[in-house]
């Protein structure tokens, strides 16, 4: 039997000192120690196995970053871990207080293709780092071999046009991790924000909606609308990669800041229809008579079709578990929700009797987030205007 963590962490834009990345907005060498140091200390408060990160610009930052983990973790080592001359030295509790660090782990960048190194015109990428390593070279996926051409159709019949993407905003980096006698395989991503996508018309300096001393209500619902048919069309992107390791019967975990609660369209687009409770009351497909149902047996395998390829959140099992009402993962103007997820296959699912382990438990780190209307918010500049979340998995039976 094998215990290990998985978790997710959106940093909030990780960059080198002294480097534009949005429009004006930069880090101080002080600023950037002070996110370093942030970061770090949360790296040692989670200690993760495997840590699933999104808005990393460079490499090296991140590498900084890990770096100075180890270097505390080496620290609080030597002050908590007692030495072999301690009679007490084999008690369980110390393997808990100690880090393991990174030192012999694997890291794996995927930088946004859509980053031309422009100052204050930067774009993110995303990377996994895993003490396991990896069993296969990571693979991003951003643009597309073929382009998505999603058609639609008036109601009542009719051509609608047609929506096609080449390329998704993020990418999505697939590693494939040794765990105990499993190798499973983790997608990590970040999908569209919901900021809406506003048109620059040719000529001119920016898009007329972004002139909020002319604020144009029905212009920026339409850009919400771009962005939200953005986001669903990188959810199936995904989807689809999700469903090919499924179909080959492989494991499969997914990390990332989705940028959609639990029931939005994305989010459900991600994890996989759920099936009905019962099937044979339903109308069949190709029915002649209102007597054509779905039978017993095709019942039952609909759902089984259904059951396994779908993917269930860490938090909805701790939820059961804990009773508890509410994870949350951001906070602004008020609003609490959990975008951040990490989703586990039928692999992992305790009511699956081919399940290959489960998780046994569930950590949120979100104190420091700040509900952005209040007047500290801009500490998450530093800080995170995420909470980072953590499955305990367990791979194997149970001692």
């Amino acid at each position: 039997m094998t215990r290990f963590t998985i978790a997710s962490f959106n940093v909030k834009n990780l960059i080198g000192a002294d480097k534009e990345y949005y429009r004006f907005q930069s880090y101080t060498p002080e600023e950037y120690a002070w996110k370093v140091d942030w970061m770090a200390d949360q790296l040692l408060s989670m200690d993760a196995d495997i840590v699933g990160f999104q808005e990393i610009f460079e490499e090296e930052a991140l590498t900084d970053v890990i770096s100075e983990a180890d270097r505390r973790g080496a620290e609080l080592n030597d002050a908590v871990i007692p030495g072999r001359d301690k009679r007490y030295h084999r008690k369980a509790i110390f393997k808990k207080l100690g880090f393991d660090g990174y030192k012999d782990a694997a890291v794996a960048f995927a930088p946004n293709i859509n980053d031309t190194g422009e100052p204050g015109k930067r774009r993110p990428g995303v990377a996994v780092l895993s003490r396991f390593g990896f069993a296969e070279k990571p693979e991003i996926i951003q643009e597309l071999a073929e382009p998505v051409q999603i058609p639609f159709q008036e109601l009542g019949g009719g051509d609608a046009g047609h929506f096609e993407i080449t390329k998704i905003s993020r990418p999505i980096l697939k590693v494939r991790i040794p765990v105990g006698d499993q190798v499973v395989t983790v997608f990590n991503c970040h999908l569209k924000s919901k900021l809406g996508e506003f048109i620059t018309p040719e000529g001119a300096e920016f898009p007329p909606e972004a002139d909020l001393t002319q604020y144009d209500a029905v212009g920026r619902a339409l850009g919400s609308m771009r962005a939200a048919v953005r986001r669903m069309a990188e959810a199936w992107v995904l989807r689809r990669a999700i469903v090919e390791e499924l179909e080959l019967g492989r494991p499969v975990m997914v990390t990332g800041d989705f940028n959609d609660g639990e029931h939005a369209v994305s989010s459900e687009i991600i994890s996989g229809e759920a099936p009905f409770k019962n099937y044979a009351w339903m109308l069949r497909h190709d029915a002649e008579t209102p007597r054509d149902r779905y039978s017993e047996e095709e019942d039952t395998k609909i759902r089984a079709a259904l059951l396994k390829l779908q993917l269930t959140p860490a938090e909805k099992f701790f939820v059961r578990k804990s009773l508890r009402d509410m994870v949350y993962t951001t906070a602004f103007g008020g609003v609490h929700e959990s975008i951040d997820q990490i989703y586990l296959s039928r692999h992992f699912n305790p009511e699956n009797p081919q399940a290959v382990g489960e998780m046994e438990y569930f950590s949120v780190f979100n104190d420091h987030l700040t509900d952005g209307s209040h007047p500290e918010a801009p500490y998450n500049k530093l800080a995170s205007d995420h909470g980072q979340i953590m499955a305990h998995m367990r791979i194997g039976k149970a001692d």
